[in-house]
């Protein structure tokens, strides 16, 4: 207890020790998500990074670039295989815990801030939850760097500061257009501040919002070549809900993030109150208490309350208001301030116990779900093996098309066309790693044309279990009219439990001569 409440506050040496926090839950989960998704292939929204990331474009038809660019550079540097995709993404969530603490430091003493680590580390998010590298898991490195970067920016009241406040907003935006929630979040936590006029008659803000505006516009210009591809996806998929459906989903998402949230909160509460035989008053008057605490610092303290709280209420709020489909995802990033706007209330008292509790809980958590897990994806596949979206063979699949293009050709398999639920898997799990060209889709991601695929030739991929099937066989009987048509069946076997037996309808269109 002593030793790590030493650590942690050590003003030399806690940064190597929330580091070294960090790494070890990084490591950790990542062994811990390969033996849970070890009957299933990589998530759609994996592979589809890595196909982005395999083309450094200024964008790629739903999403800004930034998600794309550091997938390209993580499988420059590690294999294309299932496991780095896990490290990819534990290493993502222990940025954000480690950009979390630094904005802690700002707000409290080095005591609540690695608390406030701990808490991240067991809030769902970011460890089970955050098995899928995509956008808005980046998001919890990106958000965690525009909140660190606007407190510094507030405090300073700086030219610099306001530079560099306005690179996070850009590099924020270059992850997904959604930051503009926790944007604008924050400029009105700037507006309704106390202090807001100290900053205001400051450069900060003004130089920020010069400096995103010029941060921004390579991406500007191509999304205006691109016929703002981003914004039409996004009313096209998530913008015409009825008002039932839409407060429906407003409601799920409130629940959705609650429950999540109410995980690490419950362990903190209890890690705070510990184990005595206290009465219950006794007990709150130990951790709750009245009166100047200099361990918190107030007004950055508001600045957290306010944007968490317009964070937490404004987007169900605007779903409502303008029937938006509301995605529980989409919560991902916007609650990661939670243990922290809980831990700066000034009332509350922490002990050096209570660090030590929560620390050894989540200890004994993670190494009890590393002893389990195996187990727990034995008991999916067995219990659900007939579920085509997870269990589904897509790397058996990609192998075998493979062969039957270099049987054919003896050339590189340059393009596949299907939906992105198996055009982008194809892409990963395929050692030739073809562009993706989604049929109809007029968001396209720039990586290839119906054009080059016709001149390099292409494999069409049409499942014969998604109700998109006619859709499917339409387009390839329209653009691949010279195909060869094969049928393809896979199945996947784990530890002896069968998962479906999928049929694929393949077009192989050959090169042109």
């Amino acid at each position: 207890m002593a030793w790590v409440a030493a650590s942690a506050t050590d003003r030399t040496g806690a940064s190597a020790f929330v580091f070294a926090f960090a790494m070890i839950h990084a490591v950790l989960w990542t062994v811990i998500l390969i033996n849970l998704k070890a009957a299933q292939d990589v998530h759609m929204d994996v592979a589809e990074a890595f196909a982005w990331g395999q083309k450094f474009q200024l964008g790629y038809g739903k999403h800004p670039p930034l998600s794309g660019w550091i997938a390209g550079l993580w499988f420059r540097a590690f294999p294309v295989t299932d496991w780095s995709t896990y490290l990819l993404a534990m290493t993502t969530v222990a940025c954000g815990m480690v950009i979390t603490w630094l904005i802690a430091l700002r707000v409290v003493d080095y005591r609540r801030a690695f608390f406030v680590v701990v808490m991240l580390a067991i809030y769902p998010i970011f460890n089970f939850k955050g098995f899928k590298y995509n956008a808005d898991l980046l998001q919890l490195v990106t958000l965690p760097l525009l909140v660190l970067a606007y407190l510094n920016a507030f405090e300073k009241r700086s030219v610099v500061s306001g530079f560099w406040l306005g690179l996070a907003a850009a590099l924020a935006l270059m992850t997904k257009y959604w930051v503009l929630t926790m944007i604008g979040a924050i400029g009105l936590a700037a507006l309704i501040h106390p202090e807001r006029m100290k900053f205001l008659r400051s450069p900060a803000p003004w130089v920020a919002m010069g400096a995103a505006i010029l941060a921004m516009i390579p991406h500007l210009v191509w999304l205006k070549d691109a016929d703002f591809a981003p914004l039409i996806y996004a009313d096209d998929v998530y913008g015409h809900s009825t008002r039932a459906q839409t407060a429906m989903l407003a409601l799920g998402y409130v629940e959705h993030n609650l429950g999540l949230l109410a995980l690490p909160v419950v362990i903190a509460a209890l890690a705070l109150a510990g184990i005595s035989p206290r009465s219950p008053r006794a007990t709150l008057a130990r951790i709750w208490s009245p009166g100047v605490n200099s361990s918190v610092n107030g007004p950055q303290a508001l600045n957290i309350w306010l944007i968490q709280i317009i964070v937490a209420v404004g987007p169900p709020l605007g779903g409502l208001i303008f029937s938006i489909y509301m995605k529980t995802d989409w919560g991902i990033s916007l609650f990661f301030l939670v243990p922290l706007a809980l831990v700066a209330i000034p009332e509350l008292r922490l002990r050096s116990a209570a660090l030590f509790g929560i620390t050894a809980t989540w200890l004994v958590l993670t190494l009890a779900t590393l002893a389990v897990s195996p187990y727990i994806a034995l008991h999916e596949i067995t219990d659900n093996p007939k579920t085509a979206f997870s269990y589904g063979a897509r790397s058996q699949l990609a192998h075998e098309l493979t062969q039957l293009w270099h049987n054919r050709f003896f050339t590189r398999w340059a393009v596949v066309a299907g939906t992105t639920e198996v055009g982008e898997p194809m892409t990963f799990y395929s050692p030739d790693h073809p562009a993706p060209l989604t049929p109809g889709e007029i968001w396209s991601s720039g990586l290839t044309s119906l054009d080059e695929a016709r001149r390099l030739g292409f494999i069409g991929v049409c499942d014969t279990t998604d109700n998109r099937l006619p859709e499917c066989e339409a387009w390839m009987a329209k653009n691949g009219k010279d195909a060869e048509q094969v049928a393809v069946t896979t199945q996947r076997f784990f530890k002896g439990r069968p998962g479906p037996s999928t049929t694929w309808k393949v077009y192989i269109v050959p090169p042109a001569k």
